[in-house]
């Protein structure tokens, strides 16, 4: 099993946010299952401010280009991710287009 920590920031807007996470607490079903099918056995999703923290649990063959390839070919992920660019930002060092980026551990006990 693989572990990976993402980053990602929402627009700095509390009505937004209160939204974003409203649409968390009733993810759609077609998305949940595009998250299981890609491999991704366990995810959560923290927020402090308009800071998000995503922990992914994967099995051991999981890639992120194939779920980037299974997402491009999923009409209703991309209605999910074009939703979601509503109340989201890239981080101020991302590239263009990039959403949640991998962070490096820095620290295991």
């Amino acid at each position: 099993m693989k572990r990976y920590c993402l980053a990602l920031d929402l627009k700095d807007d509390p009505k937004l946010i209160e939204e974003y996470e409203k649409y968390h607490q009733n993810v759609w079903p077609e998305i949940k299952k595009s998250i299981t099918d890609s491999g991704i056995v366990d995810m959560q999703i923290y927020r402090l401010k308009d800071r998000m923290f995503m922990i992914m649990e994967t099995e051991d063959d999981f890639s992120f280009e194939k779920k980037a390839q299974m997402d491009a070919n999923n009409a209703k992920v991309q209605q999910w991710e074009q939703l979601m660019w509503t109340f989201q930002k890239s981080l101020p060092f991302a590239k263009p287009g990039e959403k949640w980026i991998i962070m490096d551990r820095v620290f295991k006990l």
